[in-house]
């Protein structure tokens, strides 16, 4: 009993004085603290309240997270809320992915796109008898033309952008699904081909991957990533969502040794892109390469744009009708102002560009009005990550859909909004190798392949209820907008059926 009492008193008499210890450093820490507090000159707040001052700037950090998790409501936050993430979670995992006892989303909310169900949904025998029809790049004008069947792919993401992992998940997830993987702007990597996934080879301003030393367009490396069975089509990037009219931005600390040979860069410099492509100045510059890297790749080929001054676009028509269809792009794919995975100055982020419930109806009719539609497909891209999002873009009339944001969520993007840094807690965006270990490729291709075939299989859900045997069919006709009253609008009077000023003859193939 006296060894235990002994014990005891030792026990004590240590914790005693490791908290003495404690307390002096923390004193002493709390000084340290209070003189750099007032003499510093930099923060009005840390010098008027030293110390405690400190604490107004970590709430401020951690408020982004306290409002994610506990404040907001399922329908409030940006720029993907709860519900949206939620169902995005639950498609990738496979799992029950229906609500119960209502919806939470307002029905009256200005600018949203509803589905008009029809008296007489299509039945599941119906729909299994169809025959659904494949979507077809550059028939008739590549030498390698392509099609698809799917409606929903993988936008844009760059390597670079993108971790390692990541680009492999994705590549194998899409290659599950049998979807389109878009390499977005950084070359092409080993990474994209651990899948054989289908690949779009973007090629955006400053040409990575497929430039010459003066980073000028280099049609003996377009030759050599044309060669590859993987590449589908090229993708001559003009604008994109997160910044129109400013090129990509990848920060140094993220351009690694690999990154930096497969864009053709040095290592450790900020990756910057011109605002735009040097050697395309006017519309007739623009189908002059289009045509090019159609001749030298021959696979199809087409533009991504935000639109913004929209008068372009007769430009672009009336200069394709006047060289001939083989200078049409082969798809268009318009982004939404609203979308980006990239660091972008936030002055564009939130104010420049067209989202593309305005842009899309437009290029659309644009297209339709000079008789091309036909001839150039047409994709739309941007924050279309649910099925609504993406039925609504068939409706207003694109062929098919892009999203990036979405196949993050699938990846197990938080909305930590880090993907301009090298801190992504979940791997996606970094190149930190300990934040990476957390993504393991295998077990999120099986989630991006799930996502894909779980959204597709919505969309086609929404389609038979308004009436027709797949989402090819949907279109104006099957929705309606809510108007800034509340009343809803069908989209046939928003956006009437254009008669063609040219001829539906421009559309056919030679």
């Amino acid at each position: 009993m006296v060894k235990i009492h002994d014990f005891l008193m030792q026990v004590i008499e240590f914790s005693a004085m490791v908290l003495a210890t404690l307390i002096l450093i923390g004193l002493v820490a709390v000084v340290v603290l209070y003189i750099m507090d007032v003499t510093q000159t930099q923060q009005a707040i840390r010098r008027n309240y030293p110390v405690i001052g400190r604490f107004r700037y970590l709430f401020e950090h951690l408020g982004v997270f306290f409002r994610q998790y506990f404040f907001a409501m399922d329908r409030e936050e940006l720029p993907f809320n709860r519900a949206q993430r939620g169902w995005i979670a639950r498609a990738a995992k496979d799992i029950d992915h229906t609500i119960a006892f209502g919806s939470t989303k307002p029905i009256h909310t200005p600018g949203d796109i509803l589905f008009l169900n029809s008296a007489f949904p299509k039945l599941e025998k119906e729909t299994e008898l169809a025959a659904k029809t494949p979507l077809r790049f550059g028939e008739g004008y590549a030498r390698e033309p392509y099609e698809t069947h799917s409606v929903f792919h993988i936008s844009a993401m760059s390597f670079g952008a993108l971790s390692a992992p990541a680009i492999k998940a994705l590549s194998m997830g899409a290659a599950k699904a049998g979807i389109l993987l878009n390499t977005g702007e950084g070359g092409l990597a080993p990474y994209h081909f651990e899948g054989q996934c289908d690949l779009v080879f973007q090629i955006g301003t400053a040409k990575y991957g497929v430039r010459d030393p003066a980073g000028q367009l280099s049609d003996d490396k377009l030759r050599e990533v044309a060669a590859h069975p993987s590449v589908k089509m090229f993708e001559l990037k003009l604008s994109q969502g997160a910044k129109p009219g400013k090129g990509g931005i990848l920060p140094r600390e993220k351009v690694t040794d690999v990154i930096a040979s497969t864009r053709g860069i040095p290592v450790g410099e900020d990756s910057l892109s011109p605002n735009r492509h040097p050697d395309i100045a006017t519309v007739d510059d623009l189908v002059t390469m289009i045509h090019r890297i159609r001749e030298v790749s021959g696979k199809p080929v087409g533009i991504k744009f935000v639109l913004g001054q929209p008068e372009w676009l007769d430009d672009l028509c009336t200069t394709i009708i006047n060289r001939g269809l083989d200078y049409a792009p082969d798809f268009v794919t318009v982004d939404s102002a609203d979308g980006g995975t990239g660091a972008a100055p936030q002055s564009l982020m939130d104010n420049v560009g067209l989202p593309a419930d305005c842009s899309l109806p437009w290029v659309v009719d644009k297209l339709d009005e000079y008789g091309l539609r036909p001839r150039v497909k047409v994709m739309a891209s941007g924050k279309m990550s649910t099925p609504s999002g993406v039925a609504a873009a068939l409706c207003l009339g694109a062929d098919s859909v892009n999203t990036a944001r979405g196949f993050m969520f699938a990846l197990g993007c938080i909305q930590a909004l880090q993907c301009n840094k090298n801190t992504c807690p979940t791997g996606i965006t970094t190149h930190d190798p300990d934040l990476q270990k957390g993504l393991d490729p295998d077990v999120k291709a099986q989630r991006v392949a799930n996502y894909a075939k779980n959204l597709i299989k919505e969309v086609e859900i929404v389609a038979h209820s308004c009436g027709v045997v797949n989402a090819y069919e949907l279109g104006r006709e099957h929705a309606y907008l809510v108007t800034a009253n509340g009343l809803p609008e069908r989209l046939t009077k928003r956006y009437p059926a254009v008669t063609s000023n040219v001829g539906k003859q421009m559309g056919e193939t030679p």
